[in-house]
Formats: C-alpha cells, structure tokens, sequence
C-alpha cells in the first residue's frame, strides 16, 4: 500500500516487480513542518513520511487483512543566499527560477523519508521508518532552456524543483548514492524497513507481470 500519488514513486516500484495499491495520504504537509520547526532536515523529511503512512493506515486496515503501509517524503538540502534551507515542491514558476539560480552548477542533497507500517487482523502490528541523503550534482542550463523547462510545469510537481527520470534530467550531471530515492522512494531502504516488520520484498513481487 503507497500512500502517495506520486506516479514516479508508483513506477519506480512497479518496474521492481510490485503493483502498488494507492491511498493518498492528504497530509497537511505544511501543517506538519510548522509543528517541526527545530527538527533535523532528516527528522523532517522522516517524521513526514511517517505521518502519511499514519494517516491512511486505518483505512487500510478495514480493507484488508494483512498489508503493509509505505509513506515517502522528499526534500532538497541545498545552499541559497541566506544559506543552507530545506526546500520541497517550488509554489510558483518564479520560485522554481530562483532556486536554480542556486543549484546550477553545485550540489545538493535529496533527503528521503520513508515509513513502513505492517497491518494484520485490524492493527498496526509493527512499525519502521529511516531516511537517506543522496547527493544530486546540477548541470548548468542556459536561460532558454531553463525558461522552457519551468514552463512545463514538471518543477512545481516535485521536491526541488527537479526530476531525475523525467524533462529534468537532461540538467543532472550525476547522483552519489541511491538514484531511486531520488525519483522518489528508495528501493534498498524500503527493503531494509520491510525486513524490520518482518516482510521479505520477494514475496511482494508481482510474478504475474
């Protein structure tokens, strides 16, 4: 169960051998970030994974009898005038603009929360969350292409303003570490949260497909 409606994050898992059912979450994920001011961008981007899971495990669990639960959150660590800031989906074309004019050419880092809830028999048996860091190196796109870019709308769907598996790639020069978590949900971490409620990712796997 993915409690997202993220198409990357249902892609990523449907080409790794599992067709995920979707409940979307609804979080007010503003809400939950003013709660969380003094937090680590590590506990936020947790703590927001964890709080989408949360919210549709009940539902869930009235569906069915044995499932589990994933909710993701990611979020761009990166540098800008006033320093480091922990930055989602940008709110405007502008802002999508401005925050380019940070990251071309440098780094930053793709925080990604995970949480996985393991329901059986109407209740949530077990529980396991994390987060990784995977740092995304920027191209420089020239004024043009980054006017056509915005213009598309893909920035203001996704945390940071960019896609790796998308329009967005052809301006990221490499990733160190988990390129899944940065489309959107990590394969190796998921696996390792699924084994810590005692499921083992093969046993979800789609042989049909």
């Amino acid at each position: 169960m993915l409690a997202s409606a993220s198409p990357a994050r249902q892609s990523v898992l449907r080409a790794a051998g599992i067709e995920p059912v979707v409940r979307v979450s609804g979080v007010d994920e503003d809400a939950v970030r003013t709660s969380l001011t003094d937090s680590a961008p590590d506990e936020l981007v947790t703590a927001l994974a964890t709080a989408k899971a949360e919210a549709v495990v009940e539902q869930v669990a009235a569906e069915f009898a044995e499932a589990v639960v994933v909710g993701c959150d990611s979020m761009l660590w990166t540098g800008g005038p006033d320093g480091h800031q922990l930055v989602g989906k940008p709110p405007t074309p502008e802002e999508a603009a401005r925050r380019w004019s940070w990251m071309a050419g440098g780094t930053g880092e793709l925080l990604t929360g995970h949480a996985v809830l393991r329901v059986s028999n109407g209740g949530v048996v077990a529980r396991s969350s994390d987060h990784l860091s995977t740092t995304v190196r920027f191209g420089e796109p020239s004024e043009q292409e980054l006017d056509s870019y915005i213009a598309t709308g893909e920035p203001l769907r996704v945390a940071g303003g960019f896609t790796l598996d998308g329009l967005g790639g052809w301006f990221v020069t490499g990733v160190d570490g988990d390129p899944s978590s940065v489309i959107g949900i990590s394969l190796p971490l998921t696996r390792s949260l699924l084994a810590q409620v005692g499921v083992g990712v093969v046993s979800m796997w789609d042989h049909a497909s």
